[in-house]
């Protein structure tokens, strides 16, 4: 309704952007309607019209902590937005929320109250005397409430409007009205009025082009229309509520404890859902580590709800089944959200054991210190280390009368903060880093025609140099060319960019690499070889044609190493990356183990299979919906156009790619997996080799073998055979070796008998030996107890200025109390070292070799006191 209504006012609907911020340092995720839409409002980038209206998906995580505690927030919700940028104002703004809230919702419009700033009295009299509202029902707000600024950039002030739901979700006070904490009033649209630019020191200038953000919640308007009490019981989240309540065998609203758990699970598997939808993998940084905090928030509190077992797919299906028809890519990437969330949720489940293990031995320290609270720093290596939240560890030890040093938990995590605060880039407000770029005409844009051509003639609109736009380009200079139209594939969708040159009577420029701008620009970047350029010049462009065709080589072997991972290995294979070059493929891919041997190798053979099948390789452009119909896949998180390129390799693999390709498989000519390895949670990686790249890898293998065998003495054939006969030549010399070792060990130790003492009872014997690493100590070791019977055996030796410690006791010895490893802790500080053990058997080291007498002298004192216990 709401979209359909402003495409009635002129308005383009764009479909919902990625949760993923594109070119914004600013943001980890969309969090609000304006905010994909930056370019539009700053002028970086022309909009497609200057009416434009959204459904966008958005995610606020900033107090994760507090979400579930009232039914009030969740982390994911849908805003519905309208914007002009440079268009319409205040008078058409107001009048189309408060139309379409009357007349197409059809609220009562003696229940809806508008707010306005302080003193925008402009606002205050479209409201009053445009659409009738009483001066009493129109309140004024100051700017915490009403005047919308990010710090320096755009601002303004804002008109929201509030809808009175009634006593029943009052207070009950007197005076309670619009602005009272609770329920009763409730906001259900802003205005926001983008009419001045903040020098960042609090000085405003009006804008030449005045902006309008409109937003309004979904949820909050479906609260609103179908009377509810909250975002959590309309009528799509409740069904999801209600799966929950099934697999906890429990219902909403019976126990407030409970309420809480089951409010955090639905949300947040939500969220998890669209997050993982849109390419967002769990991570230990960045939006990686809000995905997986979500995923392990919802786990526990599944478990606090007694929900046995893995539950999160199952609950994700009804997520998918609920908000598929809006958003198309949940369907779409269904089988790998499912996986995602089933191995985290796996994993979270066996770190939740290992965390109870490590809060139980810190309870037990906590206990022999006679300590009654869990110091902060703990708290916080549970909740950081284990993923193991504040508030379970209080639970836990509250049961025990224990309790946590909340403030020194609150104090590690500002420290975190701070660090992870301190790593971010600094940004301006567009959240993207400030250059030469940005000064460039936003009207100014390049066409790519190099899908079909590798040299063009086109004209020179724009020259920068390192720092500066300028006017003209000359010889030896660094800088930046930007053109009409160009044949220059720039770096976009992990293809690397083209070289080559830019030429004309006038000059030559070497062209090192090809960038995408903000607002359709192409930028060739490097250096004028000779002569100058200006602006205006005519130029031809040339494309480096054996770079080209490399990297299209590369590049049409990750198509087909795509669809061959996805055959052997499962449907929840998800492109993760790629790096295409003139030299090698990189391809990272989801997937939750190693490769084994065998897998790598159906999946090379595949690849050459369809290689020597010699596939035509077929690019065609349509609209999206029909490039899904014909099965193409599309890759996560990627923005797509009304119109997309679908590259087609005969019937085994079709993909959404703007990239460029060769025109049969068989250029290709072979492909081999160089390496295979984990790079993240659930994120494989492959780097592999095709054409030329194969065959410098197999020359360069074989010099390597050439050298291998010349060092060896022997021929490439032959050398299998002489390193066999060297391996085991080096074992004989090895244990003759260590015979030796043991020998002069033996001999340097010399007749030990007459330094063995009895203390009660027990014999014991710490002697010193020269030169002897701790392998050899312990064979000593064995060879004394043999001679000695029963008893305890120390033995010190110093080797290159470092002390060996070995000690050992027999059955009899430990039946009467005698313990190596107590012992040698005992001793081992003597010798500036530490160590531990068995029973039996035990060993240090130690960096003081002066202190070895003292510790052999101690033995006997140690054992003494073990034997009388």
């Amino acid at each position: 309704m709401f979209l359909e209504f402003f495409e009635s006012k002129g308005h383009l609907a764009l479909k919902s952007f990625s949760l993923v911020p594109h070119n914004d340092n600013s943001l980890l995720l969309i969090n609000s309607g304006m905010a994909p839409l930056k370019p539009y409002f700053t002028g970086q980038e022309i909009p497609p019209r200057k009416r434009v209206t959204t459904c966008q998906k958005c995610i606020r995580t900033g107090d994760i902590e507090n979400i579930g505690k009232t039914a009030r927030h969740g982390t994911f919700f849908e805003m519905l937005g309208n914007f002009s940028f440079g268009d319409y104002f205040k008078h058409e703004a107001i009048a189309w929320s408060w139309e379409f809230l009357t007349e197409v919702v059809g609220l009562e419009a003696d229940r809806l109250y508008p707010s306005v700033y302080l003193d925008d009295d402009e606002a205050f009299d479209i409201w009053n005397k445009e659409i009738g509202i009483p001066a009493e029902r129109i309140f004024r707000f100051g700017k915490e409430d009403n005047f919308w600024e990010h710090g320096a950039g755009p601002c303004g002030p804002c008109s929201e409007i509030y809808y009175d739901r009634g006593e029943k979700y009052g207070c009950g006070k007197p005076d309670c009205t619009v602005g009272c904490e609770c329920d009763r009033y409730i906001e259900v649209w802003n205005n926001v009025f983008t009419q001045f630019e903040n020098d960042g020191h609090g000085n405003y200038t009006e804008l030449q082009q005045k902006n309008i953000d409109t937003g309004m919640g979904l949820e909050r308007l479906a609260v609103v229309v179908q009377d509810v009490d909250s975002l959590f019981t309309v009528d799509t989240n409740k069904a999801l509520l209600d799966a929950v309540c099934e697999l906890a065998h429990t219902t909403y609203q019976s126990d407030d404890k409970k309420d809480i758990s089951l409010r955090i699970v639905a949300d947040h598997v939500k969220s998890c859902t669209f997050m993982i939808s849109d390419g967002i993998m769990p991570s230990n940084e960045g939006r990686g580590y809000v995905l997986r905090r979500l995923i392990r928030r919802a786990a526990r509190h599944g478990r606090l709800l007694g929900i046995e077992g893995r539950f999160m797919p199952d609950l994700s299906k009804v997520v998918i089944e609920l908000s598929k028809d809006g958003y198309p890519e949940l369907e779409e990437k269904k089988a790998m959200i499912l996986k995602v969330l089933a191995e985290e949720e796996e994993k979270f489940n066996k770190t939740i054991d290992q965390g109870l293990a490590i809060l139980g031995d810190m309870e037990e320290e906590m206990i022999a210190k006679k300590e009654t609270v869990l110091s902060g720093a703990d708290a916080f290596k549970l909740y950081d280390t284990y993923g193991f939240p504040l508030d379970l560890t209080i639970e836990i030890l509250e049961e025990k009368s224990l309790s946590v040093d909340e403030e020194g938990f609150q104090t590690a995590m500002k420290a975190q903060r701070e660090k992870a605060r301190a790593a971010r880039k600094t940004t301006n407000y567009m959240g993207a880093d400030v250059t030469v770029y940005q000064s460039i005409d936003a009207a100014v844009t390049t066409k790519f025609v190099g899908y079909d051509r590798l040299v063009h003639d086109s004209k020179i609109t724009v020259l920068t140099s390192e720092t500066d736009l300028v006017e003209a380009l000359t010889d030896g200079e660094v800088g930046t060319i930007i053109v009409e139209e160009t044949p220059f594939y720039g770096t976009m969708g992990g293809q690397q960019a083209d070289i080559g040159v830019i030429v004309s009577p006038k000059g030559e420029f070497k062209v090192e690499d090809t960038i995408h701008l903000q607002g359709g620009k192409v930028g060739h970047v490097g250096k004028m070889t000779k002569g100058m350029f200006q602006v205006g010049d005519e130029v031809t462009l040339k494309v480096c044609e054996e770079n080209r065709l490399s990297t299209g080589k590369n590049h049409s072997a990750t198509h087909l190493l795509q669809k061959a991972l996805r055959t052997v290995l499962g449907e929840h294979v998800e492109q993760a990356g790629s790096y295409v070059d003139a030299d090698r493929l990189r391809f990272d891919f989801t997937h939750f183990s190693a490769m084994t041997p065998e897998e790598i190798k159906q999946v090379e053979d595949l690849v050459n299979k369809e290689i020597q099948a010699a596939l035509p390789v077929i690019t065609q452009e349509m609209s999206l919906d029909e490039a899904k119909k014909s099965g193409a896949m599309a890759l996560f998180g990627e923005k797509y156009g009304d119109k997309v390129r679908v590259v087609k390799m005969g019937d085994f693999s079709t993909e959404l790619c703007g990239g460029t390709h060769i025109a049969n498989t068989n250029v290709i000519s072979a492909f081999k997996i160089i390496s295979e390895a984990g790079i993240a949670a659930g994120v494989r990686r492959i780097e592999a080799l095709t054409g030329d790249g194969l065959m410098h890898y197999y020359q360069q293998t074989e010099a390597e073998l050439h050298e291998a065998a010349k060092a060896a003495k022997t021929t490439p054939a032959d050398l299998k055979n002489k390193i066999e006969a060297m391996l085991e030549e080096i074992k004989a010399l090895h244990s003759e070796n260590e015979k030796l070792k043991s020998k002069l060990a033996n001999d340097s130790l010399g007749d030990v008998s007459d330094q063995v003492k009895e203390v009660n009872g027990v014999k014991v014997l710490a002697t010193k030996v020269a030169d002897v690493d701790m392998n050899g100590l312990r064979n000593l070791g064995d060879q004394l107890k043999n001679k000695l019977g029963e008893g305890v055996i120390v033995i010190a030796s110093v080797q290159d200025g470092k002390v060996n410690l070995m000690a050992t006791a027999t059955d009899e010895a430990q039946k009467k109390g005698a313990h190596a490893g107590n012992l040698i802790k005992a001793i081992a500080g003597l010798v500036g070292g530490g160590g531990g053990g068995r029973p039996n058997m035990a060993q240090a080291g130690g960096k003081n070799p002066a202190g070895v007498d003292d510790a052999l002298t101690k033995v006997f004192e140690v054992v003494s006191e073990q034997i009388s216990k």
